[in-house]
């Protein structure tokens, strides 16, 4: 016995649109008996690629108003002989098209086939006179005003293939593979600047470093392509299953380097032509390194086994060698070196134990342990002014431990306590490196943390939760001062770093802090000590059978803690949510969500001023499915988005006066809003039990202000006077309609 379904869903092409989320839970009303289906459909979008540069930034209606829609969902099961073969298409007539083909033998074998092409369009404006943009080898050619030139989009596309098969050989053992490759072509927004600082002035490099800088806008040009390969073996028992695998990825670039062709005038930096300094425009047309070529191998063993039904081991061990070994030849390269010759070889364990020693009572526990082993050489690639230094090599290690304890107390509680543990060896610092800037580092921190949660089922329709976290992270090593470059060649490898000046082996270890202070200094934040606090209260209500509310509540917090007033000093965020879903009756279905999340940053004596950004993002959601009648089928929503982000600036309380006056007059950054108002409807009418018509309409508002690169309406404008630009406004409408024809 054959049987076939063969179903464009006209509501897929639009779902990956984005335009049908409302859609969903009415396809799930069709009848479940096999049926074909063919649907053929035309859209419209309102506006022009500007109107549409965010709503159409993946989905395919970016650059036309009108798109073809065709799609197919085909599946023949063969009852008799176990055989299901499966084709479907989707978005054919987009530029975001998918095509799948798959074939199995049930308890036998599985094969399949998936194409898929996806274009990314950049959602800002850039007008340039740029020539060759998206090559090697452009030529700047600065405009005689902002806006004078081209517009230019630039836009990614990915062709993926993927073929994936298994086999199966008895109950117990099992082979699968894949094969992926993915061919990406086109741009992306990139770029070069340069400023003539005194230490290549020194160096004879630039004849002045007040007035002698550039930036310029060059686009990265995009040919690249990964093949993923991934096979493994499965083999399982009543106790025990068991995988062992390899993986790989090997990302290839078909362009090695950026070099732009520099003209002798660009602006400086009041925007008035100016003849380039002769090393300054040397500088800016020494080509760019891009992405190389590089490969990784995995190898894998994982799988658990149950000692008792009550009682489970899980375990993994994986290693892996990557490389990056491609050749170059660019002008300043170390002598005798023709690539970097990158190896990392990583080691990864992992165990994992869990029992229940008591009806009430159950355990769990967690070891990781992850070593990499750097083995790429050292080299002289970088030169300061007169200072060369070379590429670092750490070999970073961690190990991860958690131990989960959770017992069912009397009156519907349960308890939780869990202890975490982590401890990371940065690795070994090279002496030859240098940190720009960095005024300390760690080789080793550690972390300490416990969770509590308590759960309770307070009656047969609301359950509760609330946990709390805590976790402390201290530095297990002292604060370690890198080397100064002020020679050449850098300073002898006397040891991993230089201990702070006036601070003896001793002292270094007991009172780091007061040994290497300073008010500005800075430190990385991933070093320093961090007190780390988090509350979450989770509760789900169904008051009724019609009605379900569930309710999330999050605050937590970050408190930085170094030997400087400098950089972060503490982080927070804060969510509350609410979900609901109601039930108006058979046909009608009515969901809805609000929510509103906080996130903070408080900062210190950057630049002189200080600075607490606070990011504030409201949502709300309102959808509504169902049927006025056996052939008519209606929905929608409708989502609403406010994202602020504040940037609150005081001055450093020992800040200069020329801070404190441009702060007076300036105000600080402006705000950075965006703004989303969407609405989507849908109507599906069936003329007969063959055939149906469906309409949908889309209406799309968004506002978005950012100003680093659009200022009240200003574009950024780079030193050729090409702007970066994007319509802060947009509003689009679409509206697709299609016939739907079923037969068996």
């Amino acid at each position: 016995m054959n049987t076939s379904k063969l179903n464009f869903a006209f509501s897929q092409t639009l779902v990956a649109l984005a335009v049908l989320a409302a859609y969903s839970p009415a396809q799930a009303q069709e009848t479940a008996a096999p049926q074909s289906s063919v649907s053929v459909g035309l859209g419209a979008a309102s506006g022009d690629s500007k109107d549409r540069a965010r709503f159409g930034m993946f989905n395919g209606l970016r650059e036309h108003n009108g798109h073809g829609l065709l799609g197919i969902d085909y599946v023949n099961r063969n009852a008799s002989t176990g055989l299901w073969t499966s084709f479907e298409g989707r978005n054919l007539g987009l530029d975001n098209r998918e095509l799948g083909f798959s074939q199995r033998k049930l308890g036998d074998w599985k094969y399949s086939a998936d194409y898929s092409e996806l274009v990314r369009h950049d959602p800002r404006t850039i007008n340039t006179g740029l020539i060759g943009a998206g090559t090697t080898t452009p030529t700047v050619v600065r405009l005689p005003t902002p806006g004078s030139g081209q517009d230019l989009n630039l836009d990614l596309k990915r062709k993926s293939f993927t073929f994936a098969g298994a086999k199966w050989f008895g109950d117990s053992l099992q082979l699968e593979a894949s094969f992926k490759n993915e061919d990406k072509t086109g741009a992306r927004l990139f770029g070069k600047g340069f400023a003539c600082s005194a230490s290549w002035v020194a160096a004879g490099s630039c004849t002045s470093s007040t007035t002698q800088w550039a930036l310029l806008m060059l686009p990265e040009p995009i040919d690249s392509t990964i093949k993923q390969f991934d096979a493994k073996l499965n083999y399982s028992t009543d106790k025990l299953l068991l995988t062992g695998g390899y993986y790989g990825s090997f990302y290839n670039n078909g362009n090695s380097t950026l070099t732009p062709n520099i003209p002798g005038t660009l602006n400086n930096p009041l925007g008035a032509a100016t003849a380039l300094d002769a090393g300054l425009r040397t500088t800016l047309g020494l080509a760019m390194a891009l992405p190389p070529d590089s490969q990784s191998h995995q190898y894998y063993l994982q799988g658990n086994y149950r000692f008792t039904p009550t009682t489970r081991l899980t375990f993994k061990y994986s290693y892996s060698h990557a490389t990056q070994n491609e050749g170059f030849a660019i002008a300043g390269a170390p002598a005798g070196r023709s690539n970097l010759g990158g190896v990392m070889n990583t080691t990864l364990g992992q165990l994992g134990f869990t029992t229940r020693p008591m009806n009430k009572l159950t355990l769990t526990a967690n070891l990781r342990y992850e070593s990499k082993d750097n083995k790429t050489p050292i080299d002289y690639y970088n030169i300061e002014g007169r200072n060369r230094f070379t590429n670092g090599n750490p070999s970073p290690k961690k190990l991860a431990a958690k131990v989960e304890a959770s017992y069912q107390l009397p009156q519907n509680y349960r308890a939780t306590l869990g202890v975490d543990y982590e401890s990371v060896d940065h690795g070994m610092f090279t002496p030859t490196d240098n940190v720009a800037g960095i005024s300390g580092l760690k080789q080793k921190t550690e972390e300490k943390g416990y969770r509590l949660e308590l759960r309770r089922a307070m009656s047969e329709t609301f359950t509760g939760a609330v946990s709390y976290v805590s976790s402390r992270r201290e530095g297990n090593s002292p604060w370690l001062k890198p080397y100064s470059l002020t020679n050449t060649p850098p300073q002898p490898n006397t040891g991993v770093l230089e201990a702070s000046a006036g601070c003896t082996s001793a002292t270094v270890g007991g009172i780091q802090n007061a040994c290497i202070y300073g008010r500005t200094s800075i430190f990385p934040f991933i070093f320093e000590d961090r007190q780390r606090d988090k509350l979450k209260f989770l509760g789900s209500w169904t008051p009724t059978n019609r009605l379900i509310l569930q309710f999330f509540v999050e605050d937590g917090k970050d408190k930085f803690h170094g030997p400087t007033e400098h950089g972060l000093r503490d982080s927070g965020m804060r969510m509350l949510s609410v979900d609901a879903a109601y039930s108006l009756s058979d046909a009608w279905k009515l969901t809805g969500y609000l929510s509103r999340g906080e996130q903070t940053v408080n900062a210190g004596h950057s630049t002189g001023y200080d600075a607490t950004l606070r990011d504030t993002a409201d949502s709300l959601g309102i959808g509504l499915v169902g049927k006025p009648s056996a052939r008519f089928q209606v929905g929608g929503d409708l989502t609403y988005l406010n994202d602020l982000l504040k940037y609150q600036q005081t001055l450093d309380p020992l800040g200069s006066a020329t801070n404190a006056a441009f702060l007076a007059q300036q105000g600080g950054l402006p705000d950075v809003t965006y703004r989303l108002l969407r609405l989507k409807v849908f109507g599906q009418y069936s003329l007969d039990k063959s055939s149906s018509i469906r309409v949908d309409l889309i209406h799309q508002r968004t506002l978005f202000n950012e100003w680093t690169y659009n200022y009240n309406g200003v574009p950024f404008t780079y030193s050729d006077n090409t702007t970066l630009n994007a319509q802060q406004n947009q509003a689009v409408t679409f509206v697709g309609a299609s016939y739907i024809y079923k037969f068996q």
